[in-house]
């Protein structure tokens, strides 16, 4: 492949995690692997193991083969948190599954960081969205079909990633369909009808512009609805083990409308005290 068909307006940022587990809500990064995309088609690479804090499970060690021996002597997210966001800076993000793992878990460590780092206007390309779309495949697979290579190391962050970008490359040169550009790419790979506002797809937007919930059994009312209907939701909401993320849009999309009801509460007394004045007036006419 010897011209990068990609066209990009900011530079995006290909990155795996390797993690406790599978809980975006619970579980930690234990490795972060970045592969930065430059406009002029320069890479930059950024890898390091992350003291989680907490216990690694069997089952995650048994994928990517980190132990908590491993990582005892690394820092913590918190204390790596500033220089991963200067790292990533500018870009676009990328990934393998990334929509439905990697994102939502950087997002809920940032938070947990207290970093004011905000990655939710950035666009996100979902490769492996787009290999299930046309091919119906795993990464190794994926790797396999599009560049004819065996993904030997798989589970190894930095190797994910770099295969993670071949495939999207050979992607891109396979498919005439498919357009160059991140924020075609970032639509195409985005999953469900709806765009989402927070990263577990616990809350979305429908076609009137509403914030509405989009799980359970208020799926598809208006946040502002379901306040009504049910006013002990959102507090449900924000007290049960739901992302960080997820609990902070939410929380954004509440004090909205009540600012809205409050604005409008102070029209409806204006026009009551108007009202009334005029009211006044005419008795004062006729006296």
């Amino acid at each position: 492949m010897d011209k990068m068909k990609l066209q990009l307006k900011r530079p995006l940022a290909i990155f795996d995690l390797e993690a406790t587990g599978l809980d975006v809500t619970n579980d930690r990064i234990v490795e972060i692997a970045i592969l930065r995309v430059d406009l002029d088609g320069s890479t930059a690479e950024y890898v390091k193991r992350v003291n989680p804090v907490i216990s690694i499970s069997e089952e995650a060690f048994n994928v990517h083969g980190i132990s908590n021996e491993d990582v005892k002597s690394e820092k913590t997210f918190v204390e790596l948190a500033p220089e991963i966001a200067a790292f990533i800076g500018d870009a676009d993000l990328a990934g393998y599954n990334s929509n439905k793992f990697d994102i939502p878990l950087l997002a809920e460590e940032f938070l947990r960081a207290e970093s004011d780092f905000d990655i939710s206007s950035k666009k996100f390309v979902d490769v492996q969205n787009i290999f299930h779309k046309m091919e119906q495949r795993t990464l190794v697979a994926a790797y396999a079909f599009y560049c004819n290579k065996d993904l030997t190391n798989a589970h190894q962050a930095m190797a994910d990633v770099t295969a993670t970008w071949e495939v999207l490359q050979a992607q891109l040169v396979k498919y005439e369909n498919l357009e160059s550009n991140v924020e075609f790419l970032a639509n195409f790979t985005r999953t469900g009808n709806f765009d989402l506002l927070d990263f577990a797809g616990r809350i979305a937007i429908n076609d009137k512009g509403e914030a509405i919930y989009n799980f359970g059994k208020h799926k598809g009312k208006s946040v502002k609805e379901v306040m009504v209907l049910e006013p002990g939701y959102y507090g449900w909401m924000m007290d049960a083990n739901f992302p960080l993320y997820t609990k902070q849009v939410l929380k954004k999309e509440m004090e909205k409308i009540r600012t809205e009801n409050a604005s409008k509460k102070q029209v409806s007394q204006k026009e009551d005290d108007d009202l009334q004045s005029k009211l006044e007036a005419l008795k004062n006419k006729f006296k």
